[in-house]
């Protein structure tokens, strides 16, 4: 739980999580997006439905999806600002369908009176007192810029159980074992949905902050490429590739090896830049973390 409290904590006070702002073309995604916008969206178009990514550029790097079937839309981690809020419910009215479910797995947000439903256990664990706490912190560091939270009962989904929500199926299984007890969805066999999008970058220390983490992120991104989906999205970061789901694996393989090898956090820091000199994101901060007592 201290682990869950140090992510979840600190996820308050972050800065960016790495959104440029402007919409991410990848595969065959079609830019949604206007430079009037706050945030960012792009549509996918997959076997049996669209799938929409809404890049919020909130300050905690939060994404929000919408799964557009033939005659309803479901909706997932609706964003917990207003403005993106708003921007969100704009963007859902002009695709003309009905919302029929609102998943919160990861995030609440402000979907008001919509439909919830949420993993199990997972509402319990809103109300308790480490979610809680951290939405008191956003509340008050935040103030009237974060919307109402929804205050309805949630359906709760068994792990390892398959809801049909318009045609499409969505896979409810265990999320990485040191995150909160939210689940990783596989979305029509297609889509692979999970707390943070994998990216060619430094891992972050609110993901990662000690070698059990390590463990556990490993064995969920090759859980998730296992699964054969086509495209990988998170509650962070919007969406990735199996490209990046591969490079995960073999940065964490490297961290782990380095973890083994450097006895504090100068001498892996040192080698972990060696392996990886060009890329993004905060060695030290990570570095930092895995080490601290």
């Amino acid at each position: 739980m201290k682990k869950v409290l140090f992510v979840m904590m600190a996820a308050a006070m972050m800065v960016g999580c790495g959104n440029t702002g402007a919409p991410r073309q990848t595969g065959d995604g079609l830019a949604q997006g206007a430079d009037s916008l706050t945030g960012a969206f792009t549509a996918y178009d997959l076997d049996g439905f669209k799938l929409h990514v809404y890049n919020t550029n909130d300050v905690m790097g939060d994404a929000s999806y919408i799964i557009e079937g033939q005659d309803s839309l479901i909706v997932m981690e609706y964003p917990l600002f207003k403005v993106n809020a708003k921007e969100f419910a704009d963007y859902i009215e002009k695709l003309g369908k009905p919302v029929e479910i609102d998943v919160t797995d990861y995030h609440l947000g402000g979907s008001d009176k919509l439909p919830l439903t949420m993993p199990e256990g997972m509402p319990a664990f809103i109300e308790g007192p480490i979610y809680g706490g951290m939405m008191k912190q956003f509340a008050s560091q935040f103030g009237d810029t974060m919307v109402e939270l929804p205050t309805q009962k949630a359906a709760e989904v068994p792990f390892g159980q398959t809801q049909k929500w318009n045609g499409v199926d969505f896979d409810f299984q265990h999320g990485a074992t040191s995150d909160f007890p939210a689940a990783s969805i596989i979305i029509g066999k297609q889509v692979y949905y999970t707390h943070w999008t994998p990216a060619e970058a430094h891992v972050s220390p609110l993901q990662i902050g000690n070698a059990a983490a390590v463990d556990a992120e490993l064995a969920e991104a090759k859980k998730a490429l296992a699964s054969g989906a086509k495209y990988f999205i998170g509650g962070h970061g919007g969406l990735a590739e199996k490209a990046q789901v591969e490079f995960k694996i073999s940065y964490l393989e490297k961290v782990k090896e380095l973890l083994a090898a450097n006895k504090d956090a100068a001498a892996f820091t040192e080698a972990l830049k060696a392996a990886y000199p060009e890329l993004p994101g905060d060695a030290d901060a990570l570095s930092q973390a895995l080490y601290k007592k």
